[in-house]
Protein backbone atom coordinates (compact mmCIF):
# COMPACT_ATOMS: atom_id res chain seq x y z
CA UNK A 1 0.00 0.00 0.00
CA UNK A 2 1.36 3.42 -0.90
CA UNK A 3 1.67 6.13 1.73
CA UNK A 4 -1.03 8.15 0.01
CA UNK A 5 -3.47 5.22 -0.05
CA UNK A 6 -2.81 4.57 3.62
CA UNK A 7 -3.59 8.22 4.39
CA UNK A 8 -6.72 8.14 2.24
CA UNK A 9 -8.05 5.07 4.05
CA UNK A 10 -7.20 6.57 7.42
CA UNK A 11 -9.02 9.84 6.73
CA UNK A 12 -11.97 7.89 5.37
CA UNK A 13 -12.30 6.31 8.80
CA UNK A 14 -12.01 9.74 10.43
CA UNK A 15 -14.87 10.91 8.21
CA UNK A 16 -17.01 8.04 9.52
CA UNK A 17 -16.39 9.15 13.10
CA UNK A 18 -17.23 12.73 12.09
CA UNK A 19 -20.52 11.51 10.65
CA UNK A 20 -21.41 9.87 13.96
CA UNK A 21 -20.51 13.06 15.81
CA UNK A 22 -22.62 15.11 13.40
CA UNK A 23 -25.75 13.03 14.01
CA UNK A 24 -25.24 12.98 17.78
CA UNK A 25 -24.79 16.76 17.76
CA UNK A 26 -27.93 17.19 15.65
CA UNK A 27 -29.89 15.02 18.08
CA UNK A 28 -28.44 17.04 20.98
CA UNK A 29 -29.74 20.27 19.42
CA UNK A 30 -33.09 19.01 18.14
CA UNK A 31 -34.55 16.01 20.00
CA UNK A 32 -32.51 15.01 23.05
CA UNK A 33 -34.30 15.24 26.42
CA UNK A 34 -32.75 17.68 28.86
CA UNK A 35 -31.92 14.96 31.37
CA UNK A 36 -29.60 13.24 28.91
CA UNK A 37 -27.30 16.24 28.49
CA UNK A 38 -24.58 15.20 30.95
CA UNK A 39 -24.18 11.71 29.47
CA UNK A 40 -24.35 13.08 25.93
CA UNK A 41 -21.57 15.49 26.81
CA UNK A 42 -19.40 12.54 27.82
CA UNK A 43 -20.22 10.69 24.59
CA UNK A 44 -19.37 13.74 22.47
CA UNK A 45 -16.15 14.27 24.39
CA UNK A 46 -15.13 10.62 23.93
CA UNK A 47 -15.77 10.72 20.19
CA UNK A 48 -13.98 14.05 19.81
CA UNK A 49 -10.95 12.59 21.60
CA UNK A 50 -11.13 9.48 19.40
CA UNK A 51 -11.22 11.62 16.25
CA UNK A 52 -8.42 13.82 17.55
CA UNK A 53 -6.31 10.77 18.32
CA UNK A 54 -6.86 9.41 14.82
CA UNK A 55 -5.96 12.78 13.29
CA UNK A 56 -2.78 13.05 15.34
CA UNK A 57 -1.67 9.44 14.91
CA UNK A 58 2.17 9.46 15.23
CA UNK A 59 2.48 7.59 11.91
CA UNK A 60 0.87 10.40 9.92
CA UNK A 61 3.83 12.78 9.79
CA UNK A 62 6.03 10.21 8.02
CA UNK A 63 3.18 9.08 5.77
CA UNK A 64 2.47 12.67 4.71
CA UNK A 65 6.15 13.28 3.93
CA UNK A 66 6.34 10.06 1.92
CA UNK A 67 3.16 10.84 0.00
CA UNK A 68 4.39 14.33 -0.81
CA UNK A 69 7.42 12.77 -2.51
CA UNK A 70 5.17 10.63 -4.74
CA UNK A 71 5.33 12.10 -8.25
CA UNK A 72 2.48 9.93 -9.52
CA UNK A 73 -0.35 11.72 -7.71
CA UNK A 74 -3.02 13.54 -9.70
CA UNK A 75 -4.45 17.03 -9.15
CA UNK A 76 -7.18 15.88 -6.74
CA UNK A 77 -4.79 13.65 -4.80
CA UNK A 78 -2.31 16.53 -4.44
CA UNK A 79 -5.04 18.82 -3.19
CA UNK A 80 -6.24 16.12 -0.78
CA UNK A 81 -2.71 15.75 0.55
CA UNK A 82 -2.48 19.53 1.03
CA UNK A 83 -5.68 19.45 3.09
CA UNK A 84 -4.51 16.42 5.10
CA UNK A 85 -1.30 18.25 6.03
CA UNK A 86 -3.26 21.37 7.00
CA UNK A 87 -5.60 19.39 9.28
CA UNK A 88 -2.76 17.35 10.79
CA UNK A 89 -0.70 20.46 11.50
CA UNK A 90 -3.55 22.15 13.33
CA UNK A 91 -4.72 19.10 15.28
CA UNK A 92 -1.26 18.10 16.49
CA UNK A 93 -1.06 21.47 18.24
CA UNK A 94 -3.73 20.35 20.74
CA UNK A 95 -3.35 17.85 23.58
CA UNK A 96 -6.15 15.28 23.89
CA UNK A 97 -7.17 16.44 27.37
CA UNK A 98 -7.82 19.96 26.03
CA UNK A 99 -9.98 18.56 23.22
CA UNK A 100 -12.00 16.52 25.74
CA UNK A 101 -12.37 19.42 28.17
CA UNK A 102 -13.59 21.72 25.41
CA UNK A 103 -16.14 19.17 24.17
CA UNK A 104 -17.55 18.71 27.69
CA UNK A 105 -17.67 22.44 28.34
CA UNK A 106 -19.45 23.10 25.05
CA UNK A 107 -22.07 20.39 25.65
CA UNK A 108 -22.88 21.81 29.09
CA UNK A 109 -22.85 25.41 27.89
CA UNK A 110 -25.19 24.76 24.95
CA UNK A 111 -27.80 23.32 27.28
CA UNK A 112 -27.35 26.20 29.75
CA UNK A 113 -27.66 28.67 26.86
CA UNK A 114 -31.10 27.36 25.88
CA UNK A 115 -32.38 27.93 29.40
CA UNK A 116 -30.63 31.28 29.83
CA UNK A 117 -31.88 32.53 26.48
CA UNK A 118 -35.47 31.60 27.30
CA UNK A 119 -35.22 33.40 30.64
CA UNK A 120 -33.11 36.30 29.30
CA UNK A 121 -30.67 35.54 32.11
CA UNK A 122 -27.05 36.20 31.11
CA UNK A 123 -25.68 35.79 34.67
CA UNK A 124 -27.01 32.20 34.65
CA UNK A 125 -24.94 31.45 31.54
CA UNK A 126 -21.83 33.34 32.61
CA UNK A 127 -19.99 30.54 34.50
CA UNK A 128 -20.48 28.00 31.69
CA UNK A 129 -19.60 30.51 28.97
CA UNK A 130 -16.52 31.63 30.92
CA UNK A 131 -15.26 28.04 30.91
CA UNK A 132 -15.82 27.71 27.15
CA UNK A 133 -13.98 30.99 26.57
CA UNK A 134 -11.09 29.97 28.84
CA UNK A 135 -10.62 26.78 26.85
CA UNK A 136 -10.99 28.57 23.52
CA UNK A 137 -8.17 30.90 24.55
CA UNK A 138 -5.99 27.87 25.35
CA UNK A 139 -6.85 26.32 22.00
CA UNK A 140 -6.16 29.61 20.21
CA UNK A 141 -2.74 30.00 21.81
CA UNK A 142 -1.75 26.40 21.09
CA UNK A 143 -2.81 26.59 17.44
CA UNK A 144 -1.34 30.05 17.03
CA UNK A 145 2.07 28.93 18.28
CA UNK A 146 2.05 26.01 15.85
CA UNK A 147 0.90 28.10 12.87
CA UNK A 148 2.73 31.34 13.64
CA UNK A 149 -0.56 33.23 13.99
CA UNK A 150 -2.20 35.44 16.56
CA UNK A 151 -4.64 33.57 18.81
CA UNK A 152 -7.68 35.04 17.06
CA UNK A 153 -6.34 34.32 13.57
CA UNK A 154 -5.65 30.74 14.67
CA UNK A 155 -9.35 30.33 15.49
CA UNK A 156 -10.43 32.14 12.32
CA UNK A 157 -8.24 29.77 10.31
CA UNK A 158 -10.46 26.84 11.36
CA UNK A 159 -13.45 28.40 9.60
CA UNK A 160 -11.71 30.45 6.91
CA UNK A 161 -8.44 28.72 5.98
CA UNK A 162 -5.88 31.41 5.16
CA UNK A 163 -8.12 34.21 6.45
CA UNK A 164 -6.55 37.00 8.50
CA UNK A 165 -8.18 39.53 10.79
CA UNK A 166 -6.04 42.36 9.39
CA UNK A 167 -7.69 41.89 5.98
CA UNK A 168 -11.14 41.55 7.55
CA UNK A 169 -10.61 44.73 9.57
CA UNK A 170 -10.09 46.71 6.36
CA UNK A 171 -13.22 45.27 4.71
CA UNK A 172 -15.38 45.69 7.80
CA UNK A 173 -14.18 49.20 8.60
CA UNK A 174 -15.06 50.17 5.04
CA UNK A 175 -18.54 48.65 5.38
CA UNK A 176 -19.05 50.23 8.80
CA UNK A 177 -18.32 53.62 7.23
CA UNK A 178 -20.53 52.99 4.19
CA UNK A 179 -23.62 51.38 5.71
CA UNK A 180 -25.01 54.07 8.08
CA UNK A 181 -25.37 56.69 5.36
CA UNK A 182 -26.63 54.18 2.83
CA UNK A 183 -29.13 52.76 5.33
CA UNK A 184 -30.44 56.24 6.14
CA UNK A 185 -30.89 56.99 2.42
CA UNK A 186 -32.79 53.74 1.85
CA UNK A 187 -35.03 54.29 4.87
CA UNK A 188 -35.78 57.84 3.78
CA UNK A 189 -36.78 56.51 0.36
CA UNK A 190 -39.01 53.88 1.99
CA UNK A 191 -40.68 56.46 4.22
CA UNK A 192 -41.96 58.33 1.18
CA UNK A 193 -43.87 55.25 -0.01
CA UNK A 194 -47.40 54.48 1.17
CA UNK A 195 -47.42 51.82 3.87
CA UNK A 196 -48.10 48.32 2.62
CA UNK A 197 -51.12 46.52 4.11
CA UNK A 198 -50.19 43.95 6.76
CA UNK A 199 -49.92 40.21 6.20
CA UNK A 200 -52.41 39.12 8.81
CA UNK A 201 -51.96 35.82 10.66
CA UNK A 202 -52.17 33.50 12.31
CA UNK A 203 -50.06 31.23 10.14
CA UNK A 204 -50.32 27.66 11.48
CA UNK A 205 -47.02 25.89 12.05
CA UNK A 206 -47.99 22.85 9.99
CA UNK A 207 -48.87 25.09 7.05
CA UNK A 208 -45.54 26.88 7.40
CA UNK A 209 -43.73 23.56 7.50
CA UNK A 210 -45.49 22.34 4.33
CA UNK A 211 -44.60 25.62 2.62
CA UNK A 212 -40.97 25.25 3.66
CA UNK A 213 -40.81 21.71 2.30
CA UNK A 214 -42.32 22.87 -1.00
CA UNK A 215 -39.75 25.65 -1.34
CA UNK A 216 -36.90 23.30 -0.42
CA UNK A 217 -38.02 21.03 -3.26
CA UNK A 218 -38.17 23.98 -5.67
CA UNK A 219 -34.58 24.93 -4.80
CA UNK A 220 -33.43 21.35 -5.42
CA UNK A 221 -33.07 19.80 -1.94
CA UNK A 222 -32.72 16.01 -2.10
CA UNK A 223 -35.09 14.58 0.55
CA UNK A 224 -33.60 11.11 0.14
CA UNK A 225 -30.43 12.54 1.73
CA UNK A 226 -31.78 15.04 4.25
CA UNK A 227 -34.65 16.37 6.34
CA UNK A 228 -36.18 19.46 7.99
CA UNK A 229 -36.70 19.84 11.76
CA UNK A 230 -37.13 22.47 14.48
CA UNK A 231 -34.46 23.84 16.82
CA UNK A 232 -33.89 26.83 19.07
CA UNK A 233 -31.44 28.30 16.53
CA UNK A 234 -31.69 27.40 12.81
CA UNK A 235 -28.72 25.41 11.48
CA UNK A 236 -27.51 22.93 8.88
CA UNK A 237 -25.77 19.83 10.22
CA UNK A 238 -25.90 16.06 10.14
CA UNK A 239 -23.52 13.85 8.17
CA UNK A 240 -22.29 13.17 4.66
CA UNK A 241 -25.31 12.20 2.53
CA UNK A 242 -27.58 12.90 5.54
CA UNK A 243 -27.97 16.67 5.67
CA UNK A 244 -30.22 17.91 8.47
CA UNK A 245 -31.53 21.49 8.45
CA UNK A 246 -33.70 23.23 11.03
CA UNK A 247 -35.81 26.34 11.43
CA UNK A 248 -38.09 27.82 14.11
CA UNK A 249 -41.70 28.95 13.74
CA UNK A 250 -43.78 31.95 14.80
CA UNK A 251 -47.50 31.75 14.06
CA UNK A 252 -47.64 35.56 13.82
CA UNK A 253 -44.88 35.76 11.18
CA UNK A 254 -44.31 33.14 8.51
CA UNK A 255 -41.48 35.08 6.85
CA UNK A 256 -38.91 34.37 9.55
CA UNK A 257 -39.24 30.59 9.30
CA UNK A 258 -39.48 30.65 5.50
CA UNK A 259 -36.34 32.72 5.07
CA UNK A 260 -34.60 30.50 7.63
CA UNK A 261 -35.50 27.45 5.56
CA UNK A 262 -34.30 29.08 2.34
CA UNK A 263 -31.04 30.10 4.03
CA UNK A 264 -30.33 26.64 5.44
CA UNK A 265 -31.33 25.02 2.15
CA UNK A 266 -28.53 27.01 0.52
CA UNK A 267 -26.10 25.38 2.96
CA UNK A 268 -27.67 21.97 2.34
CA UNK A 269 -27.40 22.25 -1.45
CA UNK A 270 -23.67 22.84 -1.04
CA UNK A 271 -23.34 19.77 1.18
CA UNK A 272 -25.42 17.62 -1.17
CA UNK A 273 -23.47 18.86 -4.19
CA UNK A 274 -19.98 18.09 -2.90
CA UNK A 275 -17.95 15.70 -5.12
CA UNK A 276 -19.29 12.21 -4.46
CA UNK A 277 -16.00 10.47 -5.27
CA UNK A 278 -14.21 12.54 -2.61
CA UNK A 279 -17.00 12.89 -0.03
CA UNK A 280 -15.08 11.08 2.73
CA UNK A 281 -11.78 12.85 2.07
CA UNK A 282 -10.62 16.30 3.23
CA UNK A 283 -10.50 17.56 -0.37
CA UNK A 284 -14.19 16.71 -0.69
CA UNK A 285 -15.20 18.98 2.19
CA UNK A 286 -16.72 22.42 1.73
CA UNK A 287 -13.94 24.95 1.09
CA UNK A 288 -14.55 27.14 4.15
CA UNK A 289 -17.27 29.04 5.92
CA UNK A 290 -17.19 32.22 3.80
CA UNK A 291 -17.95 30.04 0.78
CA UNK A 292 -20.50 28.05 2.79
CA UNK A 293 -22.23 31.22 4.00
CA UNK A 294 -22.17 32.56 0.46
CA UNK A 295 -24.31 29.62 -0.61
CA UNK A 296 -26.95 30.21 2.07
CA UNK A 297 -26.99 33.98 1.57
CA UNK A 298 -27.01 33.62 -2.20
CA UNK A 299 -30.24 31.64 -1.93
CA UNK A 300 -31.90 33.60 0.87
CA UNK A 301 -30.82 37.14 0.01
CA UNK A 302 -29.73 37.27 -3.61
CA UNK A 303 -32.18 34.87 -5.24
CA UNK A 304 -35.18 34.58 -2.92
CA UNK A 305 -35.69 38.26 -2.21
CA UNK A 306 -35.57 39.09 -5.92
CA UNK A 307 -38.60 40.25 -7.90
CA UNK A 308 -38.29 37.11 -10.01
CA UNK A 309 -38.56 34.71 -7.09
CA UNK A 310 -41.41 36.61 -5.46
CA UNK A 311 -43.35 36.52 -8.74
CA UNK A 312 -43.15 32.73 -8.42
CA UNK A 313 -43.73 32.68 -4.66
CA UNK A 314 -46.74 35.02 -4.46
CA UNK A 315 -49.37 32.57 -5.76
CA UNK A 316 -47.76 29.75 -3.76
CA UNK A 317 -48.08 31.81 -0.56
CA UNK A 318 -51.67 32.79 -1.33
CA UNK A 319 -52.58 29.14 -1.90
CA UNK A 320 -50.73 27.90 1.18
CA UNK A 321 -52.36 30.34 3.61
CA UNK A 322 -55.68 30.80 1.81
CA UNK A 323 -55.18 34.56 1.55
CA UNK A 324 -55.71 37.16 -1.16
CA UNK A 325 -55.65 40.91 -1.61
CA UNK A 326 -53.07 43.65 -2.27
CA UNK A 327 -50.71 42.57 0.53
CA UNK A 328 -50.24 39.19 -1.17
CA UNK A 329 -49.35 40.48 -4.62
CA UNK A 330 -45.82 39.94 -5.87
CA UNK A 331 -44.80 43.60 -5.84
CA UNK A 332 -46.10 44.15 -2.30
CA UNK A 333 -44.22 41.03 -1.17
CA UNK A 334 -41.07 42.28 -2.89
CA UNK A 335 -41.28 45.57 -0.99
CA UNK A 336 -41.89 43.70 2.26
CA UNK A 337 -39.02 41.25 1.79
CA UNK A 338 -36.60 44.05 0.91
CA UNK A 339 -37.73 46.45 3.61
CA UNK A 340 -34.83 47.89 5.59
CA UNK A 341 -35.29 48.48 9.31
CA UNK A 342 -32.71 48.02 12.08
CA UNK A 343 -33.71 45.15 14.36
CA UNK A 344 -32.33 43.22 17.28
CA UNK A 345 -32.10 39.70 15.81
CA UNK A 346 -29.31 38.86 13.37
CA UNK A 347 -31.00 35.93 11.64
CA UNK A 348 -34.06 38.11 10.95
CA UNK A 349 -32.08 41.15 9.78
CA UNK A 350 -32.53 42.65 6.34
CA UNK A 351 -29.73 42.51 3.81
CA UNK A 352 -28.56 46.08 4.41
CA UNK A 353 -28.30 46.05 8.21
CA UNK A 354 -27.13 42.42 8.48
CA UNK A 355 -23.40 43.23 8.16
CA UNK A 356 -23.62 45.52 11.20
CA UNK A 357 -24.73 42.55 13.33
CA UNK A 358 -21.70 40.60 12.17
CA UNK A 359 -19.24 43.46 12.64
CA UNK A 360 -20.49 43.85 16.23
CA UNK A 361 -19.91 40.17 17.04
CA UNK A 362 -16.55 40.11 15.28
CA UNK A 363 -15.22 43.07 17.25
CA UNK A 364 -16.48 41.65 20.55
CA UNK A 365 -15.10 38.15 20.07
CA UNK A 366 -11.71 39.53 19.05
CA UNK A 367 -11.60 41.55 22.28
CA UNK A 368 -12.70 38.57 24.39
CA UNK A 369 -10.15 36.18 22.90
CA UNK A 370 -7.45 38.81 23.44
CA UNK A 371 -8.64 39.21 27.06
CA UNK A 372 -9.20 42.92 26.46
CA UNK A 373 -12.58 42.95 28.22
CA UNK A 374 -14.14 40.89 31.03
CA UNK A 375 -16.80 38.45 29.87
CA UNK A 376 -19.13 39.89 32.52
CA UNK A 377 -19.21 43.11 30.48
CA UNK A 378 -20.53 41.35 27.37
CA UNK A 379 -24.15 42.60 27.70
CA UNK A 380 -23.03 46.21 28.14
CA UNK A 381 -20.54 46.01 25.27
CA UNK A 382 -23.18 44.40 23.08
CA UNK A 383 -25.75 47.10 23.78
CA UNK A 384 -23.21 49.87 23.20
CA UNK A 385 -22.21 48.31 19.89
CA UNK A 386 -25.83 47.98 18.78
CA UNK A 387 -26.40 51.64 19.60
CA UNK A 388 -23.32 52.71 17.65
CA UNK A 389 -23.85 50.52 14.58
CA UNK A 390 -27.65 50.30 14.33
CA UNK A 391 -28.99 53.07 16.56
CA UNK A 392 -31.03 50.69 18.75
CA UNK A 393 -30.52 49.05 22.15
CA UNK A 394 -31.96 45.60 22.98
CA UNK A 395 -34.49 45.71 25.84
CA UNK A 396 -33.17 42.42 27.25
CA UNK A 397 -30.36 39.92 26.76
CA UNK A 398 -32.56 37.39 24.94
CA UNK A 399 -32.80 39.93 22.14
CA UNK A 400 -29.18 40.90 22.69
CA UNK A 401 -26.10 38.89 23.56
CA UNK A 402 -27.96 35.60 24.20
CA UNK A 403 -29.53 35.28 20.76
CA UNK A 404 -26.80 33.23 19.03
CA UNK A 405 -25.55 29.76 19.90
CA UNK A 406 -22.10 30.20 18.36
CA UNK A 407 -20.09 31.22 21.42
CA UNK A 408 -21.73 28.67 23.78
CA UNK A 409 -21.06 26.00 21.14
CA UNK A 410 -17.38 26.92 20.83
CA UNK A 411 -17.70 28.69 17.47
CA UNK A 412 -15.19 31.48 18.12
CA UNK A 413 -13.77 32.95 14.91
CA UNK A 414 -16.86 32.00 12.90
CA UNK A 415 -18.83 35.25 12.80
CA UNK A 416 -16.83 37.25 10.21
CA UNK A 417 -17.51 34.55 7.61
CA UNK A 418 -21.17 35.66 7.46
CA UNK A 419 -20.37 39.04 5.95
CA UNK A 420 -17.49 37.67 3.90
CA UNK A 421 -20.12 35.22 2.66
CA UNK A 422 -22.57 38.01 1.82
CA UNK A 423 -19.95 39.73 -0.33
CA UNK A 424 -19.00 36.43 -1.94
CA UNK A 425 -22.67 35.63 -2.61
CA UNK A 426 -23.17 38.90 -4.50
CA UNK A 427 -20.10 38.21 -6.61
CA UNK A 428 -21.07 34.61 -7.42
CA UNK A 429 -24.68 35.50 -8.22
CA UNK A 430 -23.52 38.29 -10.51
CA UNK A 431 -21.16 35.92 -12.32
CA UNK A 432 -23.82 33.22 -12.65
CA UNK A 433 -26.30 35.63 -14.23
CA UNK A 434 -23.70 36.94 -16.63
CA UNK A 435 -22.81 33.39 -17.64
CA UNK A 436 -26.49 32.40 -18.06
CA UNK A 437 -28.85 35.34 -18.64
CA UNK A 438 -31.82 32.95 -18.41
CA UNK A 439 -31.32 32.27 -14.70
CA UNK A 440 -33.73 34.95 -13.47
CA UNK A 441 -36.44 33.96 -15.92
CA UNK A 442 -36.11 30.36 -14.75
CA UNK A 443 -36.40 31.42 -11.09
CA UNK A 444 -39.55 33.38 -11.94
CA UNK A 445 -40.97 30.07 -13.14
CA UNK A 446 -39.90 28.27 -9.98
CA UNK A 447 -36.96 26.56 -11.68
CA UNK A 448 -33.68 26.82 -9.78
CA UNK A 449 -32.02 24.22 -11.98
CA UNK A 450 -29.89 26.64 -14.05
CA UNK A 451 -28.63 28.50 -10.97
CA UNK A 452 -27.91 25.35 -8.96
CA UNK A 453 -26.29 23.78 -12.02
CA UNK A 454 -23.88 26.71 -12.30
CA UNK A 455 -23.10 26.47 -8.60
CA UNK A 456 -22.53 22.72 -8.85
CA UNK A 457 -19.92 23.31 -11.56
CA UNK A 458 -18.16 26.33 -10.09
CA UNK A 459 -18.49 25.79 -6.32
CA UNK A 460 -20.20 22.69 -4.93
CA UNK A 461 -18.56 20.02 -7.07
CA UNK A 462 -15.07 21.40 -6.48
CA UNK A 463 -15.03 20.73 -2.73
CA UNK A 464 -11.67 21.95 -1.42
CA UNK A 465 -9.78 21.41 -4.67
CA UNK A 466 -8.80 25.08 -4.67
CA UNK A 467 -7.97 27.56 -1.93
CA UNK A 468 -10.74 30.11 -1.37
CA UNK A 469 -9.22 33.03 -3.35
CA UNK A 470 -8.51 30.79 -6.35
CA UNK A 471 -11.98 29.22 -6.21
CA UNK A 472 -13.62 32.65 -6.25
CA UNK A 473 -11.34 34.02 -8.97
CA UNK A 474 -11.96 31.00 -11.19
CA UNK A 475 -15.73 31.33 -10.72
CA UNK A 476 -16.05 35.11 -11.08
CA UNK A 477 -12.90 36.33 -12.79
CA UNK A 478 -11.69 38.35 -9.79
CA UNK A 479 -10.80 38.04 -6.10
CA UNK A 480 -13.25 39.16 -3.43
CA UNK A 481 -14.39 42.66 -4.33
CA UNK A 482 -16.63 44.59 -1.91
CA UNK A 483 -17.70 46.93 -4.71
CA UNK A 484 -19.84 44.15 -6.21
CA UNK A 485 -21.76 43.81 -2.93
CA UNK A 486 -22.19 47.59 -2.65
CA UNK A 487 -23.38 47.81 -6.25
CA UNK A 488 -25.92 45.08 -5.58
CA UNK A 489 -27.26 46.93 -2.52
CA UNK A 490 -27.49 50.19 -4.44
CA UNK A 491 -29.29 48.55 -7.36
CA UNK A 492 -31.84 46.65 -5.26
CA UNK A 493 -32.57 49.22 -2.55
CA UNK A 494 -32.27 52.50 -4.44
CA UNK A 495 -32.35 52.00 -8.23
CA UNK A 496 -35.16 49.40 -8.20
CA UNK A 497 -36.98 50.57 -5.08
Amino acid sequence: MTAYQDLSDHFGRIAAVSDALGILQWDNDVMMPVGASARRGESLAALNVLRHGMTTDPRLGDLIASAEADTGLGVWERANLREIRRIWTVETALPADLVAASARAVAACEMAWRQARAASDFPALLPRLAEVLRLQREIAVAKGERLGLSPYDALLNDYEPGGRSADIDLLFDDLAAFLPGFTAEVMERQARRPADPPLEGPFPVETQRALGLRMMAALGFDFTRGRLDVSTHPFCGGADDDVRITTRYDEADFASALMGVLHETGHALYEQGRPAAWMAQPVGRARGMSIHESQSLLMEMQACRSAAFLAFAAPVLREAFGRSGPAWEAEALRRRFTRVAPGFIRVEADEVTYPAHVILRYRIEKALIADQMPLSELPAAWNAGMAALLGIVPPNDRLGCLQDVHWPSGGWGYFPTYTLGAMTAAQLFDAARQADPGIMEAIAGGDFGPLVGWLRTHVHGLGSLYETPELLTRATGRPLDASVFKAHLHRRYLDEA
